[in-house]
């Protein structure tokens, strides 16, 4: 007896557990779960910026061979292979194993290019390092004329070289000379001929007007214009004429009048349409034209 009450109890122990359990488990079976809130896509963070190949030197302007320049060209411990070479009208140089070589309208990297891969084509040098010198620049040039510091012809060294590079070259310009050029020459077959004022272009003038100068160009510097005064002035003679000379600026630049001198009765002989000579009698403040001749009157008192 004592054991079946002792298996009784355990029997009710069990299932007193087992509905524990059930009762526990029931609302967790029973309650739904609320639907998972959406939540939005983050933006992705911020990222270091992406390294950028570096970009090689800028060959827009590298020196294109022309007809008559003169080459030096070099093969690494290939002695026999290197030679000074002049590039005729055609464009193209002679070159041991390669015979007739296109240089003309290239850099200088494209010409070590073009010889490099002939001799590796050809099978004459497996890995050939190539270098070339330009000697001589003749087939690229421009003129300077007139009132220059050192006027004479010019290499174009660089492609696209402006008309202010090339007036440095020349030393720019000479004293008595007019900061108005002329760039004459020919474009696309047909003449051209431009005026240019410097001080106006490093004043904060366009590309326009310094103007690309091409092989054959002739840059001409004026003389700046001048007029004349004589009489009772310190310094008779030429003067330099600036834009917008007035008489007083021309007598000041003059030296000033004597002791004999007088602002009175001033003349003017100016060339006018048909060639004659006007005689006027201007004011201090009247600006001059090129060419007029000031005489200054001496005073009676």
């Amino acid at each position: 007896m004592r054991h079946v009450l002792h298996l009784f109890s355990a029997f009710v122990l069990i299932g007193l557990g087992a509905c524990a359990h059930g009762e526990d488990a029931m609302p967790l079976a029973v309650a739904a779960s609320p639907p998972a809130a959406v939540v939005p896509a983050l933006p992705p963070m911020p990222v270091a910026e992406a390294v950028r190949t570096p970009v090689g030197p800028d060959t827009s302007r590298d020196y294109v061979v022309g007809a008559g320049d003169v080459l030096r060209i070099s093969v690494y411990q290939n002695a026999d292979l290197s030679l000074d070479a002049r590039v005729a009208e055609s464009g193209l140089i002679s070159y041991p194993l390669l015979g007739q070589v296109m240089v003309g309208g290239q850099s200088v990297a494209q010409v070590e290019a073009a010889i490099a891969n002939g001799l590796k084509k050809g099978n004459f040098i497996k890995q050939p390092q190539v270098g070339v010198l330009l000697v001589q620049v003749r087939g690229n040039q421009a003129s300077v004329l007139g009132m220059a510091n050192r006027p004479g012809r010019y290499p174009i060294e660089v492609k696209g070289m402006r008309l202010s590079e090339l007036l440095a070259l020349a030393g720019g310009v000479a004293p008595g000379g007019s900061e108005i050029v002329t760039l004459s020459g020919q474009r696309e077959g047909k003449p051209f001929r431009l005026k240019a004022d410097i001080a106006a272009l490093f004043a904060g003038g366009d590309a326009t007007e310094d103007p690309i100068v091409l092989n054959g160009d002739t840059l001409y510097v004026e003389r700046l214009p001048t007029v004349y005064i004589y009489g009772e002035v310190q310094r008779p003679g030429p003067i330099p004429m600036l834009p917008d000379m007035t008489l007083m600026q021309a007598v000041a630049s003059g030296g000033g009048l004597t002791q004999r001198g007088t602002e009175r009765g001033m003349r003017v002989h100016r060339r006018v349409a048909g060639g004659k000579i006007e005689v006027i009698e201007p004011r201090m403040g009247d600006v001059l034209k090129t060419g007029d001749v000031i005489y200054v009157r001496e005073s009676l008192f």
